[in-house]
C-alpha cells in the first residue's frame, strides 16, 4: 500500500540510480554498461529493487489509437494497490519501451528509483513507425504547419492524443501528467510542450537536440558529423515492414578503426551503396540537402517554443558530444519567448545522459569529488516533479544549477550567465603564445598545410564510434601534429572561472576555396600533477580538452548561402564554442589550438569549394592555411571572466 511518508523515508536508502532512456551512437555497448553498474550499485540493490518493482507494481500493455487512426503501443506500470490518486509520468521513445510482456519489468520505472518508491502511474509508449507501434518512423520529425485538419499529425499530437487516452482509460490518476526523456526522448519531451495537453504540469527535456544543422548530431555549423550519424541511423533509422519487437543488430566494422573506414569509405554519398543499399532513407535525405534549406528549417525546435505555461527543468552536459547546443539553445528560447514561465537550468560535468546513470565521480581521467548524477537526481529532478506533479514543500529553485569544473562545486544562480561576468579576448601570439594583453602586438602569421588525405584525428583511441570521453580526452596527441597550431598562456598566477559562452575569432586564409576550421580551448594541467585514480595516463602536463567546436567555411557568412572562400584573402572565421562554466586553477596553462579537420568525428572538407558529400578522391587536395594575428588581424578567444 502506498503510504507516502513511508515510502519517502525508504528513498534515502536506495542509490538513485537513472533508466537507460537514451541510446547513443554505442548502442549496445551503452546498454551494457549501464547494466554492469545498475547491477553493482548498492551491492545488488539494483536485483532488490526489481524484485520489489514487481511485488508493488502492476503492468499491462495496449495499443492507443491517434487522431488518424494509427495505434502506438503503450504500456502502463501503476501500483497495485493506491490509497490516493497518483501523478502520471509520461515516455516516448523510438529507442523501445522493452522488455515487453507483462511479467518482464523496467527497472528503475521512473528517472529514477525515488519516484518507484514515491508512488507514481508510469506510461511509456513506442514512437510512431518504430517497434511494436504502428505507423511509420521520420527521424526529427517536423511538425505539421498549421492549420492542423483534424486527421493531421505529428509528435506534438500524438503526445496529445495519448495524455488524453491516459486520463480517459487509466485509472487512479490525479490529473496531473510529468513528462521526461533524454536525446531523442527528450526531443519527444520538447514536441510534448508544443500546443500541450492542459494536463501537462511539468517537463524535463534533457540532451533534447534542437536544430540538427547548426549545433545538435547531424552537423555542426554546417559540418556533416559522419561518425555519429553513420552509428545511428544504421543502428536506429533502418525500414521495416511490419511492427517489431526485435533490435537492430549493430554494425560489423570489419575493423577497429573508424579513422581507417571513413577514410577507405571516402565521400559520404558513397556509404548507401557501400552499406546501406536504400536500406536508411534519412541518409539519402541528409545527401540531398547540403546546405541549410527548408528541409532542416522545419526540422528546428526553436521556433515553436511559443505559450509554454507549465514549468520546464532543463537539462544539459558540459561534455555532451551529441546534444549540448539543443539543451542550451531551448532553456534560452524559453526564457526568451515565455516570460514568466519556469524555466530552470542544470548543467553538470556529464557525457551524454550522464546524470542517469553516471554513478562515480569522474569522466574519463577527470575527477569531479562529487556523484553528481546522484545530485542531481535527489536535490533536483525529484523535487522538481513532486513539487509540480503532487504539490510536494521543498522546491524552490534558482534560474540555474550549475556545475563549476575545475573547482568542481555547484553553484546556484539567478541567471545564466551568471552577473559579475565580463567578457575578456585571449589573444593568439608570435612563437605560440596566448596573453591576455595582445590586442597591440606587431602583426604576424602562423601557417600550416592541411592535408584531407592524412586529417587529424578527433581521438587518440581507436573506435568505430564517437564515444564519450573525447571531450575530456588528453590532447597532447594532436599538439604533436604539424598540423595543429598551438597557442599557450603561461602558468596562472591565480585561479581564473569562466561562465557562459567561449566565442573565437579568427583571422584566416587559405589556398583554396573552402576550408573548415576548428578551435579547442583545453586546461594543461601543471607538469606535477598528480596521477589518476582513474586512468593510467600521465596528469603531469595533461591536456584537458575543455571546448571546442568547427566552422564550415563556405558558411561563415551564412547557413542558407554558402559562399566560396577566396584564395589568399584574409578572412575573420567567428566560432561560437558554446557554454562552459570552469576554473582554470593556479598553476594550469589555457591552451588554444586551430586546425582544420576533426576526422571523423566530421568529415573531410575537400578544401574545394565543391558538392562534399559528393565528392571524388582528386578533389581531396592539400592548402595551405594561414593564422593572422595583432592589431590589424586580432585572432583571439573570448572568455566569460567571473570577476565578482
Amino acid at each position: 500500500m502506498f503510504d507516502l511518508r513511508k515510502m519517502r523515508v525508504g528513498i534515502a536508502l536506495l542509490l538513485a540510480v537513472g533508466a537507460w532512456g537514451c541510446v547513443t551512437d554505442d548502442g549496445a555497448e551503452e546498454r551494457v554498461e549501464f547494466a554492469e553498474r545498475t547491477r553493482d550499485a548498492a551491492n545488488g540493490g539494483d536485483v532488490a529493487h526489481l524484485e520489489w518493482l514487481r511485488a508493488n507494481y502492476a503492468k499491462s500493455e495496449h495499443t492507443v489509437p491517434m487522431r488518424d487512426g494509427v495505434a502506438l503501443h503503450t504500456i502502463v506500470y501503476k501500483p497495485r494497490e493506491i490509497t490516493e490518486p497518483l501523478p502520471v509520468m509520461l515516455f516516448r521513445t523510438p529507442y523501445s519501451v522493452g522488455p515487453y510482456g507483462t511479467g518482464e519489468y523496467r527497472n528503475p520505472l521512473g528517472p529514477s528509483a525515488e519516484f518507484d518508491r514515491a508512488g507514481y502511474i508510469f506510461v511509456f509508449q513506442d514512437v510512431r513507425g518504430t517497434f511494436l507501434s504502428e505507423g511509420e518512423f521520420e527521424v526529427i520529425r517536423p511538425l505539421a504547419l498549421k492549420p492542423k485538419g483534424p486527421a493531421t499529425t505529428d509528435e506534438s499530437t500524438d503526445n496529445h492524443d495519448t495524455i488524453e487516452w491516459i486520463l480517459r482509460n487509466v485509472e487512479g490518476h490525479n490529473g496531473s501528467v510529468g513528462q521526461w526523456g533524454i536525446s531523442y526522448p527528450g526531443w519527444q519531451t520538447v514536441m510534448g510542450m508544443v500546443d500541450a495537453h492542459p494536463a501537462l504540469a511539468a517537463s524535463s527535456p534533457q540532451a533534447s537536440p534542437s536544430d540538427m544543422f547548426i549545433g545538435d548530431d547531424w552537423h555542426h555549423n554546417g559540418a556533416f558529423r559522419i561518425m555519429y550519424a553513420f552509428s545511428w541511423l544504421s543502428r536506429n533509422a533502418r525500414r521495416r515492414d511490419a511492427p517489431t519487437d526485435a533490435r537492430t543488430g549493430g554494425f560489423d566494422y570489419g575493423t577497429n578503426s573508424g579513422y581507417d573506414f571513413f577514410l577507405e569509405a571516402g565521400a559520404a554519398s558513397n556509404i548507401d551503396a557501400l552499406y546501406f543499399h536504400g536500406d536508411v532513407p534519412a541518409w539519402n535525405d541528409f545527401m540531398e540537402h547540403d546546405t541549410y534549406d527548408e528541409y532542416w528549417q522545419r526540422q528546428n525546435a526553436l521556433p515553436h517554443l511559443r505559450d509554454i505555461r507549465h514549468p520546464i527543468l532543463n537539462v544539459a552536459g558540459w561534455f555532451d558530444t551529441e546534444d549540448f547546443y539543443g539543451p542550451m539553445s531551448i532553456y534560452r528560447t524559453i526564457e526568451a519567448e515565455n516570460p514568466g514561465t519556469e524555466n530552470t537550468l542544470v548543467a553538470g560535468p556529464w557525457l551524454h545522459g550522464g546524470w542517469s546513470r553516471m554513478l562515480g565521480d569522474h569522466l574519463g581521467c577527470i575527477e569531479f569529488t562529487d556523484q553528481t548524477s546522484v545530485t542531481f537526481q535527489r536535490e533536483m529532478q525529484f523535487p522538481f516533479f513532486e513539487h509540480h506533479l503532487r504539490g510536494a514543500e521543498g522546491w524552490d529553485p534558482p534560474e540555474a544549477f550549475v556545475f563549476e569544473t575545475g573547482s568542481n562545486v555547484w553553484r546556484s544562480h539567478e541567471s545564466w550567465p551568471p552577473e559579475g561576468v565580463e567578457q575578456v579576448p585571449l589573444y593568439l601570439g608570435e612563437n605560440g603564445t596566448l596573453s591576455f594583453a595582445g590586442a597591440g602586438r606587431p602583426g604576424g602569421s602562423d601557417s600550416y598545410t592541411s592535408d584531407p588525405n592524412n586529417p587529424v584525428r578527433f581521438s587518440a583511441e581507436e573506435r568505430t564510434t564517437l564515444g564519450h570521453l573525447w571531450k575530456v580526452e588528453d590532447q597532447r596527441f594532436a599538439s604533436a601534429r604539424p598540423d595543429v597550431l598551438v597557442y599557450e598562456t603561461p602558468p596562472l598566477n591565480e585561479d581564473l572561472t569562466i561562465a557562459g559562452p567561449i566565442l573565437a575569432d579568427i583571422f584566416v586564409s587559405t589556398t583554396e576555396t573552402d576550408s573548415d576550421w576548428v578551435v579547442k580551448v583545453i586546461d594543461v594541467y601543471p607538469d606535477d600533477a598528480p596521477d589518476s585514480p582513474f586512468c593510467d595516463v600521465p596528469m603531469g602536463g595533461y591536456q584537458m580538452h575543455m571546448a571546442g567546436e568547427i566552422m564550415r567555411g563556405r558558411f561563415r557568412n551564412s547557413f542558407e548561402n554558402p559562399e566560396a572562400m577566396v584564395p589568399g584573402e584574409v578572412t575573420r572565421i567567428h566560432i561560437d564554442l558554446r557554454d562552459r562554466y570552469h576554473t582554470f586553477r593556479a598553476g594550469h596553462r589555457i591552451m588554444v589550438h586551430v586546425q582544420s579537420s576533426w576526422f571523423p568525428a566530421y568529415d573531410r572538407n575537400t578544401q574545394q569549394y565543391v558538392d562534399t558529400y559528393r565528392a571524388t578522391p582528386d578533389q581531396y587536395i592539400t592548402a595551405e592555411q594561414t593564422v593572422y594575428r595583432g592589431a590589424d588581424h586580432p585572432s583571439r578567444v573570448t572568455l566569460g571572466v567571473v570577476r565578482d
